[in-house]
């Protein structure tokens, strides 16, 4: 309202100095907010609050709270949960518009710090703008759900694909060798030194890693694994020390963590050490020592608190002796060396390795668990396993997945095509097939492939069945082929039948 002409500005109380019109504003700003918007409350430098609005007042059932009694003097962080007034309190930084869920329900709020004339933090003011936005602003509502979502999702696969999948208990095995690797294993878990995991591939050597993670202080924190043989040699570096923001071109604009970044506070598995590059060897070796890394194309130095465990399958001193290896970086991984032995030299576990592999390998098929014959067992034992482990698997799997049987004997493997060469060669299970391999006239030859392949396989089942003297599971293990395979074939060609007398599967 305009003044009269016998009124002055004194007359309407309006302060003449400065501050104190600035404290007019700050009041009548502060009168304003508290009226229009849905909730205030005020906090002081300890967290404590100290007032909250009218409007505010509502909000206090839907966290527990009878009336303000019971509210105001409490620290905000105990009555309000997902508060971030302690992040505008620590900072001195307001937070404009942010979504705030709790028990109460979805707000959009504003955080101001409150200061005194000396710059100081005392306090700050949290502001609720909206009740519910969802009715007003359901696409930024929508979208802030399906962003969290999406948060929430890569947070569960990131953590399931960095916990340890195995423990000490995971190494199956109770021969010597293997108790002894049980027992340097729950040893070198209590330090923070290097581990070195020296074995033929297929051994175990990457279980063993995981093991001896999740029996360390560090099992809360990230397992990360670089298979050093399986990365580009040019992308090396970037994998272990990341990248700084525009380092190169194509790089990523916000830069990349390295995997010594990713796994800080926890473990890095560095399996087949063996074949890092010479020239990779001497930062890898600065990193061990100093527990600082260098992003690519960055003069920044960061601190990580990361415990290496390393794995080859490579004689790494032999490759020291030949200059393929720094003898320095050598030495600071042998701190702790764990030899790994081979299968073949702990026989005695090969029943518990096969029953522990066959309810994994039903478990990943669908299909009923195979048994193990004793003559099955024997054979397995005799066998040399260049493999190891990894190999015995693979037996394990092919012939479970090639046989209907429920029991597997000896004469089921002793049929396979890729499967280990037996110390002792197996007798065989059939005569040798009376008739030839048949030939391919150039009549034959110009023939269409179909009518070729399925003359071929008549040939081979008949031949198979005159073998076994018509003993269809035979047959079917003689050609590699699964039972219910022979007998579709056979329904095919019923004049295969008349040629032979087919027996069962007796």
């Amino acid at each position: 309202m305009p003044l009269s002409k016998n009124q002055t500005p004194a007359a309407l109380d309006i302060p003449q100095d400065v501050d104190g019109l600035l404290r007019l504003a700050a009041q009548s700003m502060f009168d304003v907010l508290a009226r229009s918007t849905e909730g205030m409350m005020v906090v002081d430098r300890n967290h404590r609050v100290v007032w909250i609005s009218d409007g505010y007042k509502r909000f206090l059932p839907a966290l527990g709270f009878n009336d303000e009694h019971e509210f105001v003097g409490k620290r905000v962080e105990d009555v309000v949960p997902n508060t971030q007034m302690l992040q505008v309190l620590a900072t001195g930084k307001p937070v404009l518009v942010d979504l705030l869920t709790n028990k109460a329900g979805t707000f959009l709020v504003s955080r101001l710090p409150l200061r005194n004339d000396a710059g100081e933090v005392i306090g700050a003011l949290g502001l609720v703008l909206l009740d519910h936005p969802e009715t007003t602003m359901q696409p930024l509502i929508q979208k802030f759900g399906r962003l969290q979502q999406e948060l929430e999702d890569t947070r569960r696969q990131l953590a399931a694909q960095r916990r340890p999948k195995y423990t000490i208990a995971s190494f199956i095995g109770a021969s010597p060798a293997a108790l002894e690797v049980k027992r340097q294993a729950r040893r070198v878990a209590q330090t923070d030194s290097t581990v070195l995991l020296l074995g033929e591939t297929g051994t175990g050597k990457e279980l063993l890693a995981h093991a001896i993670h999740s029996a360390s202080r560090r099992a809360h924190r990230p397992l990360v694994s670089v298979n050093i043989a399986a990365v580009p040699e040019t992308l090396l570096e970037a994998e272990f020390f990341g990248v700084a923001p525009g380092a190169y071109t194509g790089a990523e604009r916000k830069g990349r963590d390295g995997k010594f970044k990713l796994a800080d506070g926890g473990t890095l598995f560095l399996d087949e050490i063996g074949d890092m590059p010479l020239a990779l060897q001497s930062k890898l070796l600065r990193v061990l020592q100093e527990q600082e890394v260098e992003p690519l194309g960055s003069n920044t130095v960061l601190r990580v608190d990361v415990r290496v465990i390393a794995a080859t399958s490579r004689d790494l001193a032999a490759m020291v002796a030949a200059g393929s290896f720094r003898a320095d970086l050598y030495y600071r991984l042998n701190v702790l060396p764990i030899r790994v032995p081979a299968l073949r030299e702990r026989l005695d576990d090969i029943e518990a390795l096969a029953e522990a592999l066959g309810e994994d390998i039903a478990r990943r098929s669908g299909m009923p668990q195979k048994l193990l014959s004793p003559d099955a067992l024997e054979w397995l034992a005799r066998q040399a396993w260049p493999g190891n482990i990894r190999e015995l698997r693979n037996t394990l799997e092919q012939v479970s997945l090639m046989s209907d049987d429920m029991q597997l004997t000896a004469a089921h493997f002793q049929g396979g095509a890729a499967l280990p060469v037996a110390a002792e060669p197996p007798a065989p299970e059939a005569a040798p097939l009376p008739a030839p391999a048949p030939t391919v006239t150039t009549a034959q030859a110009v023939a269409p492939l179909p009518e070729l392949i399925e003359a071929l396989e008549r040939d081979a089942i008949r031949r198979a069945l005159q073998a076994t003297g018509g003993n269809r599971m035979a047959a079917a293990r003689l050609l590699q082929i699964s039972r219910a395979s022979l007998y579709e074939r056979l329904a095919r060609w019923p004049e295969l039948e008349a040629k032979v007398q087919v027996s069962g599967d007796a």
